[in-house]
């Protein structure tokens, strides 16, 4: 309806100008071309005027009407901590450009008035002023001169890159693509892993990781962008086809991304998602509904999310390549850390495209330790007789009883944890599958679990508090039926038997 309304005022516009025309060529004949020239000039100077008074007006009222919604101003305070100088450089640069501004409009429209066509009117020429001539070179070189060498603090104060031997940051990779990001964060050792772009596979390796890099192993892509306020963050910014652009609005940053040229931004976030909510609720215009067609929505400061978005032509899906951006605390983004899982771990790890498939690598092994002291930390205080601690790092040579090298690390810990807990009595109990007869399982299982036995006393431990049994495939924990319940099978467990 609105648009048809519009429509139909647009349609009467045209008619009534048709309809002045049509007068205005009447009263030429009637009054004579030359009159009527003059009357044209003087109306069309005099309503030019008019327009610019009322367009100048315009343009102030309106800024102060929209200041609120605008970046830079009322609650939209830059989020960053380098924000504010960007902001004052642009308030700078727009107190002088505004007075530009202001004046040429108004010369435009006034000159248009002042030497309108009039009866013997008649102009004055002159060829030269000196003093013109300065005050126009002058003044805008002293102005230019300052927003240039204020532009090159701001800039020299907002793009320093960290020094080499920092530690006070961490830093994070954003690689665009029609459409959206992939998001890279590093893991426990706090260090990105090297990417080569020949090892791109949108299947299995979108960015290119290089997995004999160990620095990569721990790496995590998570599905939304979170980081801890107050943290400076260096973003390393690729982009995989096209050139995209990096832009977080409210923290005043942004940055090419470049096919094969790496970029990178430094910022630190100083204001919480939920704190900018906080001074958003201050301001009318963000207590009305986000949905305005849905009276029940969240209002705008309850839904407002800070956002990284494309700010390239990059396509016609260049919308969709929003993300939203979370800011929490130090402690809900350390809690964020611990829901994340490395990249590889889910999706490398013993597959053809690991180049350490069979073997345990260094955090496996201390996060295995861990879980080994809580396992059995728990026993000894709250456990009962028969409960089952398994083993999930001990393994055996094919068909044989012999323990694999890498059984060592899981089996070492649980000497140094049973020499610690002394009045713990232990059965290690020996598991196989279905495959073969039951009496050669039967044995087998028998070997194994004598094997283990037998590491652990040689570590010390006490060999009363120890007895081995085999069970062969008699206490199934899978289906035998299928390689992975078969494999579930074939364990080595440890059974409380008293305390």
């Amino acid at each position: 309806m609105t648009a048809l309304i519009i429509l139909l005022i647009l349609i009467l516009l045209g008619v009534i100008i048709v309809q002045v025309s049509k007068v205005n060529e009447l009263s030429s004949r009637i009054r004579g071309e030359e009159e009527s020239y003059f009357q044209g000039n003087n109306r069309t100077a005099l309503w030019m005027f008019i327009f610019m008074i009322v367009f100048l007006i315009a343009c102030v009222v309106s800024s102060y009407y929209y200041k609120n919604v605008m970046l830079g101003y009322g609650p939209l305070k830059a989020a960053s901590a380098h924000g504010d100088s960007l902001d004052s450089l642009f308030n700078v640069t727009l107190f002088f450009t505004g007075i530009v501004f202001i004046i040429t409009q108004y010369l435009l429209f006034w000159f248009t008035y002042k030497y309108r066509a009039r009866k013997n009117g008649k102009a004055d020429f002159f060829p030269h002023n000196t003093n013109l001539e300065i005050i126009w070179t002058v003044i805008p070189a002293i102005v230019m001169t300052y927003l240039v060498v204020k532009g090159l603090v701001v800039w020299n104060t907002v793009m320093p890159d960290v020094p080499p031997d920092a530690d006070d940051y961490m830093e994070i990779q954003a690689t665009g693509f029609q459409f959206g990001w992939d998001i890279r964060y590093p893991g426990a050792d706090g260090k990105l892993g090297t990417t080569n772009f020949r090892d791109i596979d949108l299947a299995s390796n979108p960015l290119g990781q290089v997995w004999t890099d160990t620095k990569n192993l721990d790496d995590f892509q998570p599905s939304e962008i979170v980081l801890p306020v107050g943290q400076k963050v260096r973003v390393r910014i690729t982009a995989r086809d096209v050139l995209h652009n990096f832009y977080l609005p409210h923290f005043r940053v942004k940055m090419d991304a470049i096919p094969g040229l790496p970029t990178y931004f430094i910022f630190t976030p100083i204001k919480t998602t939920e704190e900018f909510r906080e001074e958003l609720r201050k301001y009318p215009e963000f207590q009305l509904p986000a949905d305005p067609e849905d009276p029940e929505s969240l209002s705008r400061a309850d839904a407002f999310e800070y956002e990284l978005a494309c700010a390239e032509l990059c396509g016609k899906g260049h919308y969709s390549m929003r993300r939203v951006v979370r800011i929490v605390e130090q402690d809900e983004y350390e809690d964020w850390l611990t829901q994340q899982q490395s990249y590889y771990m889910a999706n490398i790890r013993n597959t053809a495209a690991d180049p350490f498939k069979g073997q345990l690598l260094d955090f496996e092994i201390a996060n295995r330790n861990t879980e080994l002291v809580s396992t059995f930390a728990e026993a000894n205080d709250n456990g009962k007789v028969g409960d089952i601690i398994k083993l999930k790092n001990v393994f055996f040579e094919t068909g044989s009883a012999t323990l694999t090298a890498d059984s060592r690390y899981e089996l070492s810990k649980i000497a140094e944890l049973l020499n610690k807990y002394s009045t713990m009595n232990i059965e290690v109990g020996g598991h196989t599958d279905s495959t073969g007869s039951a009496e050669t399982n039967k044995t087998l299982s028998e070997a194994r679990a004598t094997s283990v036995l037998n590491f652990l006393t040689g570590k010390n431990v006490d060999g009363g508090r120890l007895q081995a049994k085999g069970y062969g495939p008699d206490v199934p924990v899978g289906d035998n039926t299928t390689e992975e319940g078969r494999q579930q099978n074939r364990r080595t467990e440890l059974k409380i038997i008293s305390k």
